[in-house]
């Protein structure tokens, strides 16, 4: 069976993108899901000195892994003042170092949202644009704005992002399938 990783830019306990994350997960019916944790990849903030003294984190090698080894991802990204939160920045730096072409052109569904009404656009922008220079296979993409008005109760509960997201996971899983 295939496998798809899904995990939020956040290392937040109580993240909205984690919760977004893990509902566009549980809309996969064709390959297996399995939810990280951003909490468990821990690495310190990277640094070229600290990377000649210590190398690269294990933690970061581990994640690296998961993503090489899956069949399709899906990402929902945290913004921190219109960029990626540092948590997730940290492993993209310490993950390019082995290997810069980390996505390794698994399909990916992209996704972001926010308390506001933008859905977190900023960072949303920017991982678009950077993330095929790293080998990423965006599919499809979905943004949810104003969070709290069109999340609860563990989905999605406006009627035309939900056929949007839905629309945007099929299509991910479509091109997961389709994959050797």
């Amino acid at each position: 069976m295939k496998r798809i990783i899904a995990f939020a830019g956040s290392n937040s306990k109580t993240s909205i993108n984690k919760k977004l994350v893990s509902f566009a997960g549980s809309l996969i019916e064709q390959a297996k899901v399995e939810l990280l944790d951003l909490n468990d990849f821990d690495v310190p903030t990277y640094s070229v000195n600290l990377e000649q003294e210590a190398g690269i984190p294990s933690k970061a090698e581990q994640l690296l892994e998961k993503i090489k080894t899956s069949d399709g991802l899906i990402l929902s990204l945290a913004e921190h003042n219109g960029a990626y939160s540092s948590v997730f920045k940290s492993l993209f730096d310490w993950m390019s170092r082995v290997d810069v072409k980390l996505f390794s052109k698994k399909p990916m569904l992209l996704m972001s949202t926010s308390p506001g009404p933008r859905g977190a656009q900023s960072v949303f922008e920017i991982a678009e644009n950077r993330f095929p220079n790293h080998d990423a296979y965006i599919v499809s993409k979905f943004r949810l704005p104003s969070f709290n008005e069109n999340f609860n109760e563990d989905k999605v509960v406006n009627p035309e992002f939900l056929k949007e997201l839905k629309t945007a996971v099929a299509q991910l899983e479509a091109e997961v399938l389709k994959t050797s």
